[in-house]
């Protein structure tokens, strides 16, 4: 099943992000060559795909887990999490309806 892996940053997360950033893709990239990524990205925090030093507020992973026990999981070992990037994160059971 999916789920929807949705993480706030903590105030001026920008370095700490930027220092996490390759443990925190390799872990995404992992699940894209298993197949399991439908969708990965952070959320800006100006209206911009590039904030520059404006940073981002949050990230947005939607991904196949054999379950909500198996998600939560894997979004608590997230490098983010160790850096000190994410103040909370939200793991939901997400359907897929368009496209």
């Amino acid at each position: 099943m999916l789920y929807m892996i949705c993480a706030t940053d903590v105030a001026n997360s920008l370095d700490k992000r930027l220092a996490a950033r390759p443990a925190h893709l390799e872990r995404l990239n992992a699940l894209k060559d298993e197949g399991r990524l439908v969708m990965a990205g952070p959320l800006p925090a100006i209206d911009s795909p590039d904030p520059g030093p404006a940073g981002f507020t949050g990230s947005l992973v939607v991904a196949e887990f054999d379950s909500l026990e198996d998600a939560q999981a894997w979004a608590d070992i997230d490098p983010y999490i160790e850096a000190g990037v994410y103040e909370s994160v939200v793991v939901k059971p997400y359907k897929k309806v368009l496209p």
